[in-house]
């Protein structure tokens, strides 16, 4: 074989690689056509839309400078490929209150609004997907209590809560600002952190990278054309 065959098929095989897997898979996704719901494999009609509220787009952007994407994903694997539906909440509620089972496995439409997809590096924490039914479903057992709340402190000081003593989550305190106290106290600030004459305060990008973890209900029921790994009637109570 001559080099010039050599590097020719050398080129082809990781071209073709490259088309198949990268750039196919990326034209397709970035430009997501709306499915139609089918009234017997769905049972509803209409276009199936994603229902996401929040500072997506400027959260997002605070979530990846701050690397969050390092040790939370935001993707709920089908089952042959892991066992993230059956982890406790990780893929919706097995018994939501209103809707019953809403578990099911992350498609691309859950990221519509997002330049990118962040699906993660590593699960040093929890996945995300679903963080914001989780803590809906906390304070609802607590009977009190605010997401947005929990979230600020958390980010503060993730020891905070004695429930989470051992949390390998850094501190983010450098999204709070402290300043004086004029009037009465601000609705967002911190429950401790400060004193008789300050407040410790989210910034701006605390407030959006809040409302952005805040939009991480990704449960919405998925078309019959996009439920690759419905739940299993075996393992549901699991």
């Amino acid at each position: 074989m001559s080099l010039r065959n050599f590097i020719l098929g050398l080129s082809a095989s990781f071209g073709f690689a490259w088309l198949f897997v990268v750039i196919v898979p990326f034209i397709k996704m970035r430009n997501l056509e709306p499915i139609t719901l089918s009234k017997d494999a769905d049972g509803a009609t209409g276009i199936f839309y994603p229902k996401r509220s929040g500072r997506i787009v400027n959260g997002a952007k605070v979530y990846a400078e701050n690397g969050c994407y390092l040790c939370h994903t935001q993707v709920v694997r089908p089952t042959y490929a892991g066992n993230d539906l059956y982890r406790p909440d990780w893929g919706g509620l097995a018994k939501d209150p209103e809707r019953g089972d809403t578990r099911r496995e992350t498609n691309a439409y859950d990221f519509e609004g997002e330049t990118f997809a962040q699906i993660g590096s590593t699960r040093m924490g929890p996945d995300l997907s679903n963080l914001t039914r989780r803590l809906e479903a906390a304070v609802a057992a607590k009977g009190s209590g605010d997401p947005a709340a929990m979230l600020y402190a958390h980010l503060y000081d993730p020891r905070h809560n004695p429930e989470l003593r051992k949390s390998t989550c850094p501190s983010y305190r450098y999204l709070f600002d402290r300043r004086e106290i004029k009037g009465q106290p601000s609705a967002d600030a911190l429950p401790f952190g400060g004193d008789m004459a300050t407040e410790l305060v989210p910034s701006s990008d605390a407030k959006a990278l809040v409302s952005y973890l805040l939009a991480m209900k990704k449960d919405q029921p998925a078309p019959a054309a996009l439920n690759f790994a419905p739940i299993d009637p075996k393992a549901a109570g699991r």
